[in-house]
C-alpha cells in the first residue's frame, strides 16, 4: 500500500531494547534500525526518540542490574549515551544514513528561545536527510525538569515538529479492554477516538490493561492528539512493521483519527509553547461571551470581556485565562496586572474594545480542546 510522504516520530523504550545481561540487545537494535531505514527509503521523514542510555551504561559502572538512585542512573546515562549513539550510528551507516544526537530537558521546552532553536535545528537536520535521535538528557536532569518518561517527550517532540503520526513501540500489541494475561476473552482496542478519564483510570490500575506503562502511553497519546496529531501504540517485530503502521495496518492501537489521506492539523509552534510549556505569571477572569469568542470564533480577548485580574504580571507575560472557575487557556497579555486593574476600575472613559490578548497569542489548553471533542 503506497502512502504519501509523512513525518513520523517513533519512540522506543528501554524494555524494547535492553538485554537481560545488561546493555542493549544487538538484535533488537538491528531490527529497529532496519524498520526505520525502510521508512526513510520510502521517502518519509523519520525521528527516533530512544531510551536505553541507562540500560547501556550501568554494567560499565559495575552494577549487576539497573541502578535505582538518581546519581547512579545519571552516571550510567553518561556512559551509556555515547555507547548507544555509537551503535545507532554504525547501524544506520549500513543503510547510508547519518544520525544526529539531541538531548533535551524540560527547561529546553519552557524557555521560548531554546524551544524555537530546537525546532529550527531539528527542521534543518530533517531537510538534510539526517535522522535525529532524541533522548532526555538524563545526566543533568533533575526531578522538576524531567518529562516523567520518554513517552511524553516523544509526544512533545511530535507536536514541536508537526509530525503526521506519533508511534510508541512497546512489548504488547496495543490496548485491551482488560488484562489479556488474566482474561482469555480480553479484546484488543484497534482504534480509540479519544483518551477519556475512564481509560486513564483503567490503564492506571495495577496490571489492568496488560502493561504497567500503558497509562503513560495513553497520556502521551492524549497530549499528541491535543497538539493535532494521532498516535499508535503497539509492536514492530518485523522489518516492514513501521510501514504497516503508517499504512493504517499496524499491530496495535491507533489513538485519534488516522488514515493515509488525512490532512495534518498544524498547531503553530508558538501556540504549542504558550499552551504547554510557558511559565505562567498570573490570571485573567473573563465572562461567558468572551470565552465563546475565544474558544469557538477565533477572536481576540477584548477589555470588555475581562471581569477580574489575579496575581502580578507584566505586559508580554503569559497568563492563565478563566471563565468562572474553569481554566480554558493561556495567552500573552498586552497589559500588566496593574494596568488591567486600573482599566477595569477607572472612572475615566476607557476603550473597551482594546485587545488584552490577541488571537495569535492565545492558545486553548488541552482540557478545553478535549471538552470540545467529547
Amino acid at each position: 500500500m503506497k502512502t504519501s510522504r509523512k513525518r513520523i516520530v517513533v519512540k522506543v523504550g528501554s524494555s524494547s531494547l535492553a538485554s537481560p545481561r545488561g546493555g542493549c540487545d544487538p538484535g533488537k537494535l538491528s531490527l529497529l534500525v532496519s524498520a526505520l531505514a525502510r521508512l526513510r527509503q520510502a521517502g518519509h521523514e523519520t525521528l527516533l526518540v530512544s531510551s536505553g542510555a541507562v540500560a547501556s551504561g550501568y554494567v560499565g559502572l559495575g552494577y549487576q542490574q539497573r541502578p535505582r538512585t538518581l546519581a547512579a542512573k545519571q552516571a550510567a546515562a553518561a556512559i551509556g549515551q555515547s555507547m548507544l549513539m555509537q551503535q545507532y550510528s554504525a547501524l544506520f551507516h549500513q543503510y547510508g544514513y547519518t544520525v544526529a544526537q539531541i538531548l533535551l530537558t524540560r527547561d529546553d521546552f519552557s524557555n521560548r528561545e531554546r524551544y524555537q532553536h530546537a525546532f529550527q535545528t531539528i527542521s534543518l537536520l530533517l531537510s538534510r536527510g539526517v535522522i535525529p535521535v532524541i533522548n532526555e538528557n538524563d545526566t543533568v536532569s533533575v526531578a522538576e525538569l524531567t518529562f516523567g518518561d520518554n513517552d511524553m517527550l516523544g509526544a512533545l517532540v511530535a507536536g514541536l515538529t508537526h509530525a503526521d503520526l506519533y508511534v510508541m513501540l512497546t512489548d504488547t500489541n496495543g490496548l485491551y479492554d482488560k488484562d489479556p494475561r488474566r482474561h482469555r476473552d480480553a479484546k484488543r482496542i484497534s482504534r480509540l477516538e479519544v483518551v477519556t478519564s475512564e481509560w486513564e483510570e483503567r490503564a492506571g490500575s495495577a496490571g489492568a490493561l496488560g502493561t504497567g506503562g500503558m497509562r503513560s502511553k495513553l497520556l502521551a497519546a492524549k497530549t499528541a492528539q491535543q497538539l493535532g496529531l494521532p498516535s499508535f501504540i503497539g509492536m514492530a517485530d518485523q522489518e516492514d512493521s513501521l510501514l504497516q503502521i503508517l499504512a493504517g495496518q499496524g499491530d496495535g492501537t491507533y489513538v485519534g483519527a488516522y488514515s493515509d489521506s488525512l490532512e495534518k492539523v498544524n498547531i503553530p509552534t508558538r501556540k504549542q509553547w504558550i499552551a504547554l510549556h510557558s511559565p505562567v505569571n498570573g490570571q485573567i477572569v473573563i465572562d461567558d461571551g468572551a470565552a465563546e469568542a475565544l474558544l469557538h470564533h477565533s477572536r481576540s480577548l477584548l477589555l470588555a470581556g475581562v471581569t477580574g485580574v489575579k496575581g502580578s504580571f507584566a505586559a508580554g507575560d503569559v497568563v492563565e485565562v478563566y471563565t468562572g472557575d474553569r481554566l480554558i487557556g493561556r495567552g500573552v497579555s498586552r497589559y500588566s496586572a496593574s494596568e488591567l486593574r486600573h482599566a477595569l476600575t477607572s472612572d475615566r472613559q476607557t476603550n473597551r474594545t482594546n485587545e488584552v490578548i490577541h488571537r495569535d497569542q492565545w492558545a486553548m489548553l488541552p482540557t478545553a480542546v478535549t471538552e470540545q471533542t467529547m
